[in-house]
């Protein structure tokens, strides 16, 4: 799984531990960022309607449903320039 927080690549076997912390920049990895529930759209930012609301998305929790994702979505989004790329692309007056 990649850290949610540098990006590092992290191996993990089995069930991420809720005390379990990133080798490289010693943040938790039992978090909701690093969660595959985790979506910002969705109530409560997750997609796991069972779950129980976390306030701190980046602090350690003990949710129960709790599944890591595998690859990508580590750190921030994609910046707001690569937004404003797409729609400029996208709306370009051809001639």
């Amino acid at each position: 799984m990649n850290c949610w927080h540098c990006g590092r690549i992290v191996e993990v076997d089995g069930r991420v531990g809720f005390r379990d912390y990133c080798p490289g920049c010693d943040r938790p990895l039992h978090v909701c960022r690093n969660c595959g529930f985790y979506d910002p759209t969705f109530n409560n930012q997750c997609r796991e309607p069972m779950a129980e609301r976390v306030v701190d998305k980046e602090r350690a929790n003990f949710c129960e449903y709790f599944v890591p994702v595998r690859e990508g979505r580590a750190g921030a989004s994609a910046p707001p320039s690569a937004a404003r790329t797409v729609l400029e692309n996208l709306f370009k007056k051809k001639g």
